[in-house]
This record gives structure tokens, sequence and C-alpha cells, in this order.
């Protein structure tokens, strides 16, 4: 018996609706040589819930601030931290032309395949590709590993006798759980992540004052000196301000990641438009929660020497212990921020494997014939998940031989996204300055790749305010970039260097003599899908 549009509580004028956007949406990835091949299961709510959750920015900055303890002090946290929320509101701003120009999953690379001179658009943005795709896998890897880890300071809390038996590899071993979890919820039912995602937006609302309203009503609070002209250099650098340049690093982590949305744009109905103010959103909501928590917290701070003693890695546990007067309380409230953890990595999981699926798309990556596949049942790229997942396992057996070497695959992540950031940036504002980018026509058939012109798409920054933000937004990301590379202190051991300077040109002399020996011969940049 034949079912209604009415029984199933439809309406046709919906259908309609969804069709005509549908249709939209494929004429405007028609325009950039690209053919519609994934199902657009996101609206602007479950995209904006999806960009926060991976940015959950007042939980990264509770995990990562203690880097910015060591060098700053709580005075670097505070002014730090409105120094990276002002920089990367900049970077999305700049992004969200781009994206609105390019609303394709490649993201990067492909802006400025699009962007580049035909001299070196080839190289440029393979290069740009390798950049995306070597951040993205970093930050899988050590966003599951702080929440494995983290899941080991749950056990610590409740538990302090484990810290005698706690070892590295039990890490590890919770890491490839959370991202096996992860790779199920990626890949079981094509629209099983939109619905994950908008639950775990509420999640992160409410938690953040499940978190914060305990800190403020029965912590004793430290005075206003004490979190806003405290200044601390425990790296012995030579200045206060190369300290507090190096402890930035912790707040710049916490803001990782916010462009995943920008990966998912060919999931995204009307993503012209809804990824610009999705991003641009969930940076206003997340840093606005990041700041309160980051404020509070540091007024919580009573004695930090005591809470590194019970729980190194994660000392806001034992904060939140000493503040609620309850072991039970604070883990409850460490575990909202582990859930929300697990959350972020499951989201970048979805945006990796998208970058992965569109660079081998464009014939970039080795394995790009299996890479490019697509499930027929759920219009998921099942494969780059899947290879997303192995390689994040491989690179976490690091952690199980040293630890400190795992701490490059974590900074290369900053260095990786930034990196392709900055080619980006740099060369949307040598178009601008050039007049190279003109407004869009109806007439239009092939725009923003490669054989087509550059037009602005609906979100952009108008005259002045656009050249200005786009020159501050390459300053901001040329200063995280070179200092994503220096060690936490001035006396330099295999202990404490950081390896990312390593592992960065090891990947990029790797790309470079692939593109040389192979690549070259078949990455010609985005290809040209659709016949006009």
């Amino acid at each position: 018996m034949e079912t209604t549009l009415e029984e199933k509580g439809l309406s046709p004028m919906m259908k309609d609706n969804t069709s005509d956007s549908n249709s939209r949406d494929d004429a405007v990835l028609a325009r950039l040589g690209k053919k519609p091949v994934l199902r657009r299961n996101f609206g602007f709510l479950t995209i904006l819930g999806f960009s926060c959750t991976v940015l959950i920015t007042w939980e990264g900055s509770l995990t990562t601030f203690l880097s910015g303890l060591d060098n700053g002090g709580p005075s670097g946290i505070i002014y730090g931290f409105l120094l990276v929320w002002v920089g990367t509101l900049s970077v999305f701003a700049t992004l969200s032309e781009m994206v609105s120009m390019a609303p394709t999953s490649g993201g990067q690379y492909h802006w400025v395949s699009m962007l580049a001179p035909a001299s070196s658009r080839k190289f440029l943005g393979y290069l740009t590709g390798w950049l995306a795709v070597t951040g993205w896998q970093a930050l899988i890897a050590s966003g599951a590993l702080v929440t494995g880890t983290m899941i080991q300071g749950l056990i610590l809390l409740t538990h302090p006798d484990y810290a005698a038996v706690m070892k590295n590899w039990h890490g590890t071993l919770l890491l490839w759980a959370v991202v096996l979890l992860a790779y199920g919820i990626n890949t079981a039912v094509g629209s099983l992540l939109a619905r994950f995602e908008g639950l775990v937006l509420v999640l992160h609302i409410l938690g953040f004052f499940a978190v914060i309203l305990p800190l403020l009503l029965l912590s004793p609070h430290a005075s206003a000196k004490d979190v806003f002209d405290t200044w601390v250099n425990q790296g012995k650098w030579q200045t206060q301000s190369l300290s507090f340049s190096i402890g930035i690093l912790g707040n710049v982590f916490a803001f990782l990641g916010g462009d995943c949305a920008i990966h998912m744009s060919e999931e995204i109905r009307n993503a012209a438009v809804i990824v610009p103010r999705s991003l641009m959103t969930g940076l206003a909501i997340n840093g606005s929660l990041g700041f309160a928590m980051m404020v509070v917290t540091l007024y919580c701070l009573q004695n930090i020497d005591q809470a590194l003693a019970e729980n190194p890695s994660y000392p806001f546990m034992a904060i939140f212990r000493h503040a609620v007067g309850s072991t039970a309380g604070a883990c409850v409230m460490a575990a909202i921020v582990v859930v929300m953890s697990f959350s972020a990595t499951t989201g970048c999981l979805a945006s990796a494997s998208r970058v992965y699926w569109a660079f081998a798309r464009d014939r970039g990556l080795p394995g790009w014939r299996f890479l490019k596949k697509v499930s027929p049942r759920t219009s998921i790229p099942n494969n780059s998940v899947l290879v997303t997942v192995i390689i994040a396992i491989i690179l976490s057996l690091v952690n199980i031989g040293n630890a400190a070497a795992f701490n490059g695959v974590i900074s290369i992540s900053i260095a990786g996204l930034f990196g392709s950031y900055l080619i980006a940036s740099v060369l949307l504002l040598y178009r601008r300055v050039t007049g190279a980018i003109r407004a869009p026509n109806d007439d239009d058939t092939l725009t923003n790749t490669i054989g087509g012109n550059l037009t602005w798409g609906p979100w952009r920054l108008r005259g002045v305010l656009g050249t200005a933000n786009n020159a501050f937004s390459c300053v901001y990301l040329l200063y995280i970039f070179i200092f994503s590379f220096w060690p936490p202190v001035s006396e330099v051991t295999p202990q404490n260097f950081n390896w990312a300077i390593l592992v960065f040109t090891v990947v990029v002399a790797f790309s470079v003599v692939y593109y040389v020996a192979w690549a070259k011969k078949t990455y010609t940049g985005p290809v040209i899908e659709v016949n006009h």
C-alpha cells in the first residue's frame, strides 16, 4: 500500500523546497566543475552544532591551559586567549570569503589552485593539500589521545593509587577505542552524524553551566591581581614576551579545527551562505564560553603544585575536586569534558576523511582510486574514513615508546593547518588588491576553479575592511606558524624538544618527492568533472 507524503508528515511543498534547494546547490557545485556525489544532510543548526562541538573551546581551554601556565602564567593565558580569539575571528572571516566563493570539501587546496598564478598553481595547490591532510590527520591522533588520556585522568581522580601503575600504553589503547567508536558513528548511517552533533550541541551549552556554576559558587577565589597581573616564565626565555608567544599555543589548540564545516560543504544545504554563518556564529559562541571558563578557572586556581601532584597531565580535574569538595562531583564535571572531547574527535574524523576524499578525487594522494570511492548506501567516503582511522592508530604507537615524541604529532596539527590557511590567505590578498575577483554573473558556467573566472561569493567583507582583515589574518597566521615549532623551554633536551619541525620537514619532503616521481603526471589540480 502506497504511503502519501501527508501520511509521513510531509507536505508536497516541503518536498519541492528540498528539491529546489538541492538543485541550486548542485548548480553551484557544477560551476566549480564538480559532480554532486555526497548527500546533503546538514542545515544551519546541525552544522552549527557540528562546528561548535569540534571547536569545543571552553573544554579545550581546560585541557591545554597547563602550557600557558608555564610560559605566560595566568595573565598570559587570559591575554593570550583574547589575542587568539581575535586572530581566529580574522582568519575565519578570510576563510569564509573563500568558502563562499568555492564551497567544496577540498577547501584550502582548491582555493590555492584557483587563486595562484598559472605558473605555480599546480604545485602550490598540491603542497597545500598535503599540509591540510597532514594537519587534520595529526588533529585526529592528538584529539583521540587527549580523550584517551583524560579517561586515565578520571581513573586517577577516583582511584589515586592508579598513579603507581599508569602507563603510556594504557592511553594508547584508549585512543584506539575512541577512534574506532568514532569510526562507527561516521560510517553507520549517513544522517547519524548530523543528528549526533545536533544533540551534542545541547550538552556543550548545558555542560558549560554545569561546570562553571559550581566553580563560581563553591570555590574560594583568588584576587584580581593573581589572575590579571601575574606573569610566569618557567621556560627561562630571554624575555617575557617570548615566553608569552610560546605559551600561547595552548590557546591556539583550543581553537583548532573550527573550519571543520568547510570540508563538509558538499553535504550542507546552501553551503555558500550557511558555512560562513556557522563558522562565525560558532566562533562567537565558543570564544565567549571559553573566555568565561578560563577566567573562572584561574580565579579558582588555589595551589597549582598540589593540583599537578594529584593529576600531572590534567590538573583541572584536581582543581574541580578542591573547588566543589567532592570527588564524585568533580568526576561528573570532568566527565562532561571527556564526552565533549570524544564528540570533537568524531567530528574531526568526518572532516579529515572529506579532505582525504576530495584530494583523492583530484588525484593528489597515493591510492586515490581507492580513497575516492563513496558508499552507494550511505553516500559516505567509507574508504577515506577507514584510512584516516588506520593512520591515527599507527601514529599512536609512537606514544607507547615516547610520549614526548608524540607531542610532535600534536604540534604538527597547528603547523599543517595554519600553513595551509596562510598560503590560501596570502593568495586571496594578492588577488584582492590586484582586482582580479569580480562580481558573479548569471551566465557564468565555470567559476572559481582552473580555467574559470574568479568571482566573489554571496558572503564577503567589502572594501577596505576586507583588505585590512585579510592582511591581519596573514600576519597572525605567520606569527602562530613560526612559534608552533618552538620548544617549551630554552634548555632543549630530547625529552622536551618540539619534534614538530622534524615531522613537518619529513612530510613536506615526502610530498615533494612523491610529486616529482609520480603525482606530477597524474595531479593537474581540481579535476573538471562536469562538461559545460
